[in-house]
C-alpha cells in the first residue's frame, strides 16, 4: 500500500510541473547607464556628453566644430533612444546650416525614422526647418517601423507564458535585435531575455510561482546592428501587463487519488461490518430443556 500512494504522489508531481523544454532563460536587466554586450552588462561610453558638447557649439554657430563633435558620438556608444535621436535631429541641423541639402534631408530622413512625430522649434533658422518640412512630407509616404507584442489570452499562475514578437514595417532595416523586459507585478527589479529579429518570432517565459492572481510585467527595446536603440514597445513606467488567473488546488477528496484512497477505505470499513455481523453469536439458541423428576 506504502508503494501505491509514493507512487501516486509522484505521478501528481511529474503533472504541475511549472516549466518545460524551451522556456527562456532570463538574465538580470541591465541598469539605464548600461548595456548588454553579449555576455555581460558594461557601462555606456561618455556619448550623451560628446553630444551636448557639439550642441552648444551648433548653438554658437560653430558648424564645423559642431560636426565634428556628433561625427565622434557614435563612437562612444552605442546609443539610448533619445540620444540616438538628438544625435540625428543635431546632424540635420548642422548640414542645412552650411546649405547641405543632400546632408540635412539624410539626417532629416532617420531622424522621421526613429522618431515619426518628431518636429523641429520654429525659433530655428528657415535653413533648417524648411528642408525638415520637406522630409516630413515625403517620410508619410512610408509606414512607420512597427513591432508588435502580443500573447494568447486566458493564463494561469505556473504557466509559461508564450509571446509572440513581429516587425510589422521596417523601412530602414535597423530592426536587427531586440531585449523583452520581464517582471512580475510587484517586482522592483527586471529581467530579460534576447531575441534576433525577425528570426525569433516565437518565445516562451518562465511561469510563476504565487499563491494568488498576478501578473507579468514587459516592455521591449529594438536595436540596429551597431546596438543604437532604435525603437520602444512600452517602458518600464508603462509596460504591459499579461493577465495571470489563480486557480485554488481541489481538495484532495476531490482528485482521483483521493477518491480512490476514500473507496478503498470505504470498502474496508464495509468488508468489517459485514465481517463481524456474520460472526456474531445469534439472538436465538435451538434445543429444549429437560426438568428432571
Amino acid at each position: 500500500m506504502a508503494g501505491r500512494f509514493a507512487l501516486m504522489f509522484g505521478l501528481i508531481a511529474c503533472g504541475h510541473a511549472a516549466n518545460g523544454p524551451g522556456v527562456r532563460a532570463l538574465r538580470p536587466a541591465c541598469a539605464d547607464s548600461q548595456y548588454f554586450n553579449g555576455t555581460a552588462c558594461v557601462a555606456r561610453g561618455d556619448a550623451a556628453a560628446q553630444l551636448a558638447v557639439g550642441s552648444e557649439a551648433l548653438a554658437r554657430q560653430e558648424v564645423e566644430q559642431a560636426k565634428a563633435a556628433f561625427d565622434g558620438v557614435e563612437q562612444r556608444g552605442p546609443l539610448d533612444y533619445s540620444t540616438n535621436v538628438k544625435l540625428w535631429e543635431q546632424r540635420g541641423i548642422a548640414a542645412a546650416y552650411i546649405d547641405d541639402e543632400a546632408g540635412a534631408t539624410t539626417a532629416f530622413d532617420m531622424l522621421l525614422a526613429l522618431d515619426p512625430g518628431h518636429f523641429l522649434s520654429y525659433e530655428l533658422s528657415p535653413k533648417a526647418t524648411l528642408v525638415f518640412e520637406k522630409v516630413l512630407r515625403q517620410s508619410k509616404q512610408r509606414p512607420p517601423a512597427a513591432l508588435d507584442v502580443s500573447w494568447p489570452r486566458g493564463h494561469r499562475v505556473g504557466q509559461p507564458v508564450p509571446i509572440d514578437v513581429e516587425v510589422l514595417a521596417d523601412p530602414k532595416q535597423f530592426l536587427a535585435r531586440a531585449t523583452l523586459f520581464v517582471r512580475t507585478r510587484g517586482e522592483t527589479s527586471w529581467r530579460a531575455t534576447d531575441l534576433s529579429l525577425p528570426a525569433d518570432k516565437h518565445l516562451v517565459l518562465p511561469g510563476v510561482n504565487a499563491d494568488k492572481s498576478s501578473a507579468l510585467e514587459v516592455y521591449l527595446r529594438a536595436y540596429d546592428p551597431k546596438g543604437n536603440e532604435v525603437l520602444t514597445w512600452a517602458d518600464a513606467a508603462r509596460p504591459r501587463e499579461i493577465a495571470l488567473r489563480y486557480d485554488p488546488p481541489r481538495p484532495w477528496y476531490f482528485t482521483w487519488w483521493g477518491v480512490t484512497t476514500l473507496g478503498v477505505g470505504t470498502a474496508a470499513v464495509v468488508a468489517t461490518i459485514v465481517y463481524f455481523a456474520t460472526r456474531s453469536p445469534p439472538d436465538k439458541i435451538d434445543g429444549g430443556v429437560t426438568v428432571g423428576n
